[in-house]
Order: C-alpha cells, then sequence, then structure tokens
C-alpha cells in the first residue's frame, strides 16, 4: 500500500486567495490588450520584413508609433 503526504502551510494558502482576484484582473487586462485591433496591426506590422517595412516607409523603431500615433496625439 502507497501513502501520500501533502506538507501546506496555511499562509501560502492565504495569500494564494487573496492574490487571485489581482491574477484574475491581470490576466483579463492581457487578454482585452492582446485582442485588440492595434495590437494585432503591431503583429502583423512586427512580422514584414525590413525591406518591406521600408517600401510602407516606416522601421521597426517607428511601428508602435505609427500604429498609436492618433491615440498618442502624433
Amino acid at each position: 500500500m502507497a501513502t501520500t503526504t501533502l506538507n501546506h502551510s496555511a499562509s501560502q494558502s492565504i495569500l494564494r486567495t487573496l492574490a487571485a482576484p489581482f491574477i484574475a484582473i491581470g490576466n483579463t487586462l492581457i487578454a482585452i490588450g492582446e485582442a485588440s485591433s492595434r495590437s494585432k496591426q503591431v503583429e502583423f506590422l512586427n512580422s514584414l520584413s525590413d525591406s518591406q517595412l521600408a517600401d510602407r516607409g516606416m522601421t521597426r523603431e517607428t511601428i508602435v508609433r505609427h500604429v498609436f500615433s492618433d491615440k498618442m496625439g502624433i
């Protein structure tokens, strides 16, 4: 017969319980950010080669500025 012993600290359980709502909120914000059309546009532009970006008049350094220019007032 096999026996399993679990050592579980009560303080770890309390900390996990207290942290759970913040972890859930953080995961939700990440999901929202990843789903936004601007994020998808940045991902698409990052997937292009440097020469394709140059044809569009951009560099890797200017992708985010280009995508968010109307939000940042640039």
